[in-house]
Order: structure tokens, then C-alpha cells, then sequence
């Protein structure tokens, strides 16, 4: 048994300290927002904040959690957020939507870090997260249109 700080909640999972974080929120927790992709931490569909910066859950073990602040799609309330998820929504980024809040969660942590982010540092920061639709054209645009909106 371990405890967890989820989106501002401490919570008490029944896991073992090896399982990855993503099935301790999706499994354990019932947060479904973080997504499963590939298992190995290469499409960004799972990516998570820890202590405020961008991570992979499925490659992350709960017990690296432990202690530390963790904030899912679901409890990404911030000023930022809801400025890069207007931005999505203004910009009609989605196709299918598998893979955005990944996405999401990548956008803001690149603009809390950088909020002036250029085309190379958006597509650094967004390298791990891949896009079955290809809406990367749409997804830079809605992070620029969020930077504009932030400053």
C-alpha cells in the first residue's frame, strides 16, 4: 500500500511499488484521461506532470512517485491550462482524440518552462508524443495561439 498525491488528493493505492504510475491511475484510481499507447514511453499518450514537469506513467514506477506531486489530465486546472485547452478548442486540434491529452499535458508544461516557445522548441518538447491523425500542424498553431494568450 502505497500513497499518492493525485491532482492535489492524497490517495492510497494497493500496488506494488514496481507497477507503472499509468495503471495505478487508470487501473487503481479510475483516471482515464492518462492514456495507454505503446507501454514503452515512446508515443507520450500516458504523459503525466510529476512535480511539475512532463513524464511518462507508463514507464514511471509508482514507488518513483511517492512523495512527489502528481497531476493528470483531469486535474490540470492551472491559468495555462485552460489557456492551451481554449487553444485546442478555438483551433479544432482534435481528430480522434487518443492521443491529446498527452498532448495537453506536454503543451503546458512547455509553456510553464518557455512561454514564448518557438516552431524547434515546440516540436523538441512534443517529440514524444505521437499523433496517429498528424495534427502536429494544428497542435503547434494551438500552442503559439496559447503563448499569444498567456503574455
Amino acid at each position: 500500500m502505497v500513497t499518492l498525491n493525485v491532482n492535489g488528493v492524497r490517495r492510497r493505492v494497493d500496488v506494488a511499488a514496481d507497477t507503472p504510475l499509468l495503471w495505478a491511475l487508470r487501473d487503481t484510481l479510475g483516471l482515464t484521461g492518462t492514456k495507454y499507447g505503446c507501454g514503452v514511453g515512446a508515443c507520450g499518450s500516458c504523459t503525466v506532470h510529476i512535480n511539475g514537469v512532463a513524464v511518462r506513467a507508463c514507464q514511471t514506477p509508482v514507488s518513483a512517485a511517492v512523495g512527489k506531486r502528481i497531476v493528470t489530465i483531469e486535474g490540470l486546472h492551472s491559468k495555462t491550462a485552460k489557456v492551451v485547452q481554449a487553444a485546442w478548442e478555438k483551433l479544432d486540434v482534435v481528430q480522434c482524440g487518443y492521443c491529446q491529452s498527452g498532448q495537453i499535458m506536454s503543451a503546458v508544461s512547455l509553456l510553464v518552462k518557455n512561454p514564448k516557445p518557438s516552431d524547434a522548441d515546440i516540436d523538441a518538447a512534443l517529440a514524444g508524443n505521437l499523433c496517429r491523425c498528424a495534427t502536429y500542424q494544428r497542435i503547434r498553431a494551438a500552442i503559439h495561439e496559447a503563448a499569444r494568450n498567456l503574455a
